[in-house]
């Protein structure tokens, strides 16, 4: 499996800014700080994860990032792919040319645990995540916002901000 950093920082990011963005914008620096991850790192990914429509941007002081929509909406999966992580298993990215441009003897096996991958992170949802790390500190699952709040906020804050 071809899970690296940049899918498993991505989703460690997620969860810290879903953690936290109940009361506004959250700034990279923060989840840099809490999770051990290089801003710019972080600036490369949240740049890819807005693009994906996963999260808006707020400018200006006490500006950060919110999520775009609700956490409930949101798959690993999603999170993954907005960063450009692959999910494959294969040795040929699918293409069926594993061994002398022809396809090797397990190339059904790690195709299937592809699809096996794909459906069982697409079943979790950014949701799902939050309320564990809630439950590990002892805090309440009811804390998801729904992403029309979200937007308002967002809105609110950057038009007090000037934007």
């Amino acid at each position: 499996m071809r899970l690296t950093t940049k899918g498993r920082f991505a989703v460690t990011a997620m969860i810290d800014l879903a953690l936290r963005c109940a009361d506004g914008p959250v700034s990279l620096a923060g989840i840099s700080e809490r999770q051990k991850i290089s801003l710019s790192y972080l600036e490369q990914l949240f740049g890819k994860l807005r693009r994906y429509g996963l999260v808006d941007s707020v400018r200006g002081p006490g500006g950060g990032y919110c999520l775009a929509r609700p956490t409930s909406e949101m798959t690993v999966t999603d999170i993954i792919r907005a960063v450009d992580e692959p999910l494959d298993a294969t040795q040929c990215g699918g293409r069926e040319n594993c061994r002398d441009d022809e396809r090797c003897m397990t190339h059904e096996l790690w195709s299937t645990l592809n699809d096996k991958m794909y459906d069982f992170l697409s079943s979790v949802t950014l949701a799902e995540l939050v309320d564990q790390q809630l439950q590990k500190r002892g805090g309440h699952v009811a804390v998801m916002q729904d992403a029309r709040r979200t937007r308002q906020r967002t809105r609110a804050k950057t038009v007090a901000v000037g934007g």
